[in-house]
């Protein structure tokens, strides 16, 4: 089976590829290798998903362009199992690789990120997560693929007071545009699924964390300020809590999601992929602390405008049709990322 995943050569999407790739999937890349974070970090990502990391150091040696060290990166590990294209998901272009390479099934991860940026770029978010996802499932329209996987979020339950968070939950209150785009997805989602018959899975990730992650989110950089001794800048009194997931665990739960999807028809479901045990912004450092066996020097600042006060994921639903089950503790999933920062 040929399955497509967009923004696969980012955080979660590497590290589903490289499953996908265990399990003898065939996998079609599509990333646009945004500026978000550096393209350099996506390219590593690709490198280190097929256990190639010393190639990638021996690459940053000769000072190749942006262009140059991608069409290095997609040649090398191209094969009749696997091909990167460098294309962003809302150029119409995409058509050609619907048309040419026989996808069976589609995972879009693709998307700007961000709860903090999406209040300074609204309509950056808008044309991305919105236009781009729908110019994928016109594809997916038009060349008869039924079996698709959409990347949606926590941020859609914005500061609902009710916890955990169940599917069931009204999510009409988000309180950032990322929020807004992730449940406008999850609409549109419906509406093509009822027109034109698409199986889909909703995925509603939980605070994703562990190897590969993005250096602009919170336990990268606290990890990378509290290792280097520099100032740690948190938001809030540490009262915050978040569901932190472990990318494994989260891989797990796509995995099944395919499995179920392979063999069901007349499917829309709405899932949280999460770890339904929550952690708060002090415990997050103090956990920090404990396995880099260092203490933080902490600059508190105030709460920034977007952030919800606690994230908690009711899994009992994804458990009952999927089978998911998170294993990975907050504490291991820590001292697994700083063990791969280590060797970054």
């Amino acid at each position: 089976m040929k399955i497509m995943v967009t923004g696969g050569a980012g955080f979660i999407g590497s590290n589903l590829c490289e499953e996908l790739l265990k399990k003898d999937f065939q996998v079609v890349i599509v990333d646009n290798f945004d500026e978000f974070y550096s393209y350099k970090t996506k390219v590593r990502n690709v490198y280190e998903s097929f256990g190639k990391l010393d190639e990638y150091r021996d690459i940053l040696t000769e000072n190749l362009t942006k262009e140059e060290m991608i069409d290095r990166c997609s040649k090398r590990f191209l094969s009749d199992k696997y091909k990167l294209y460098y294309i962003d998901i809302r150029d119409k272009k995409i058509e050609e690789i619907f048309k040419n390479e026989g996808i069976d099934f589609v995972i879009n991860l693709a998307g700007l990120a961000g709860v903090r940026p999406s209040i300074e770029r609204p309509l950056d978010y808008e044309d991305v997560n919105i236009k781009g996802y729908m110019n994928i499932l016109e594809m997916c329209k038009k060349y008869e693929i039924k079996k698709f996987i959409q990347a949606s979020s926590s941020s859609v339950y914005g500061n609902n007071k009710k916890v955990p968070f169940k599917e069931t939950d009204i999510v009409d209150f988000p309180i950032s545009p990322y929020a807004g785009t992730k449940k406008s997805g999850e609409i549109l989602g419906y509406t093509y699924h009822s027109l034109y018959g698409i199986d889909m899975f909703q995925l509603r990730f939980f605070t994703v964390f562990g190897e590969r992650q993005r250096e602009d989110l919170a336990i990268h950089k606290f990890v990378k300020a509290i290792k280097n001794g520099s100032e740690l800048t948190m938001y809030g009194d540490g009262t915050t809590a978040r569901d932190y997931t472990y990318v494994g665990d989260i891989v797990q739960g796509i995995l099944k999601s395919i499995n179920y999807l392979m063999k069901n028809k007349g499917i829309y479901e709405i899932l949280n992929l999460g770890n339904s045990h929550t952690v708060s912004l002090k415990e997050m450092i103090e956990t920090i602390e404990k396995v880099i066996g260092k203490k933080a020097n902490i600059l508190e600042m105030p709460r920034q405008s977007g952030d919800v006060d606690i994230t908690f994921a009711d899994i009992s639903k994804a458990k009952e049709i999927i089978g998911y089950e998170p294993k990975v503790t907050f504490e291991e999933g820590i001292r697994k990322f700083v063990k791969w920062y280590e060797v970054m």
